[in-house]
């Protein structure tokens, strides 16, 4: 019996090559409108029902994709679907909530931000790839640069809140893993695969909403913009834009992508909500621009040694081929 499940084909674990530059510029738009979420929830959303503002992002643009595609799961996919689904928007949006409740915005931001380390670790056990230190490297200048940006010089710790902001970078890191380890089915475009996992995790968050906060909450017209703003714009579109970057970029230069999200929030919250940035915010987001940027290029050593090894074939093969008598090699 001929097995039907195929994968599309995605990025090595090199960098980003000149030819993927479009693909990485549309991936990190997802990032990008995520980092409105700040902005849109302070200020057309109700108050206290972060979990319901979670639910809304991922239902119904989970049904609206499967409506425009009418393509469900198929075999195996039904359960990896749904384990995707909880891990990138069930599990994570809650977390990210919890954090962001309990611990001051550039605190939770900042820890969510080690995301990419998460990444480059599990990278090695789950995908098989070697351990960077580029990665690693760019990673934590990332986290500082991020850090630098988002943390005032009242920020306080809580312990519950930063355990929920590791465990959400933990879980967004295993999602964009196993997102590229298994890949997409044969024929499944990414507004499907998108549709799928915002479904799964809507459902996931069905329960435990109307556990937590109860009633949902009375819904105005700047409410209405909001969720809407945030379910089809910041839910399905951007959705689809990140499962295709995770399946056809390396999944490193993908990871520190997602930096861009404390950046945008934190130059909308200068431009809309008149706050400041001083020179240390300044250098924080040199610091992250530069990770972005170095997250898409190759390891410096592992290109070294590709050169080398190219080199020597071709030595050998410019040795070993015979050419006509009086021919210059």
């Amino acid at each position: 019996m001929t097995r039907h499940t195929t994968y599309v084909a995605s990025g090595g674990p090199g960098g980003v090559r000149h030819g993927n530059l479009p693909r990485t510029a549309l991936t990190a738009l997802a990032p990008s409108v995520w980092g409105t979420t700040y902005v849109v929830t302070t200020e057309l959303l109700p108050e206290g029902h972060p979990l319901f503002a979670g639910l809304l992002r991922a239902l119904p643009a989970g049904l609206i994709g499967l409506a425009l595609t009418r393509t469900p799961p198929r075999g195996v996919w039904w359960g990896k679907a749904a384990a995707l689904g909880v891990l990138n928007i069930g599990l994570f949006l809650p977390l990210l909530f919890v954090a962001a409740e309990r611990l001051p915005g550039g605190v939770a931001a900042t820890l969510m931000a080690a995301q990419p380390l998460v990444v480059a670790v599990l990278a090695v056990t789950v995908l098989h790839e070697r351990l960077s230190s580029w990665r690693l490297l760019w990673g934590m200048t990332g986290v500082v640069g991020v850090g630098l940006v988002v943390i005032g010089p009242n920020a306080a710790l809580d312990t519950a809140g930063v355990v929920a902001g590791l465990a959400g970078a933990v879980t967004m890191a295993l999602g964009v893993t196993f997102t590229k380890r298994w890949g997409r089915p044969a024929g499944v475009g990414a507004t499907t695969f998108a549709g799928w996992q915002l479904t799964a995790g809507g459902l996931f968050l069905l329960p435990l909403t109307f556990l937590v906060e109860g009633a949902p909450p009375a819904i105005d017209l700047p409410a209405a913009l909001g969720y809407l703003w945030l379910g089809l714009v910041g839910g399905l579109i951007t959705y689809a834009l990140w499962f295709q970057g995770i399946t056809s970029l390396p999944v490193s230069s993908v990871a520190v992508l997602a930096l861009l999200s404390p950046l945008v929030a934190a130059v909308l919250g200068a431009v809309v909500l008149g706050q400041t940035l001083g020179p240390v915010q300044l250098v924080g987001f040199v610091l992250s621009l530069a990770a972005i940027v170095a997250g898409q290029l190759p390891p410096r050593a592992r290109t070294r040694s590709r050169a080398r090894a190219c080199a020597r074939e071709f030595e050998q093969d410019s040795v070993s081929t015979p050419t006509p008598e009086g021919t210059p090699r």
